[in-house]
């Protein structure tokens, strides 16, 4: 994977892997697609850490009862301020908290299906000189791709861990695939 980004500084997008989003019983799940990553999202979100990349936890934020929110009509309400739901998924709430403090780990919240929308994210890359961003996460076709899209249109190289994104949709995933790496220039890896 790493080879894949070669000598460009880079950092470690992990969207929205949570419990609401993962788990069988989370509120909007990926279900077994995305239970299906959990070994190789903690393996690699370990070592990007060690290793002192730029780790960055893009995590959705929703209110209880947000009426205004454009997502309210389209999904159950998930990932809501205050619960569990919220909770990174399986050992990967361990990793953060335990390298929470660490000047490379980035935990940040995120409303929009994009990480660079309403965020500091662009800004955190940009003061570190990161001209790369490898996304892994959940959903492939939905807040994975919408965070590429918008890295492109920032002129930020885009690497696709392949093996660590994952949707609800498999007919959506392989489309977002295909659009990442024929209309984004984007890299994908195993």
């Amino acid at each position: 994977m790493v080879e894949a980004v070669g000598d460009r500084k880079w950092a470690f997008l992990n969207i929205d892997y949570t419990v609401d989003f993962v788990d069988a019983q989370g509120a909007l799940t990926c279900g077994e697609p995305g239970i299906a990553l959990h070994d190789a999202m903690a393996e690699v979100t370990e070592k990007t850490i060690e290793n002192g990349v730029f780790t960055v936890f893009g995590i959705d934020l929703h209110l209880k009862d947000d009426q205004y929110h454009p997502e309210t009509k389209l999904f159950p309400p998930h990932n809501i301020k205050g619960t569990s739901g919220r909770d990174l998924y399986g050992k990967l709430e361990a990793i953060y908290q335990e390298n929470r403090d660490k000047e490379n780990v980035y935990y940040m919240d995120k409303t929009r299906y994009s990480a660079f929308a309403g965020t500091d994210l662009e800004l955190k890359l940009r003061e570190r000189g990161i001209d790369t961003v490898l996304i892994a996460g959940v959903c492939t076709n939905i807040c994975v791709l919408h965070t590429a899209i918008d890295a492109y249109n920032r002129g930020i190289n885009i690497v696709i861990a392949e093996d660590l994104v994952a949707s609800f949709n498999p007919q959506g995933h392989d489309y977002a695939l295909t659009h990442l790496k024929n209309t984004l220039n984007a890299t994908i890896v195993k």
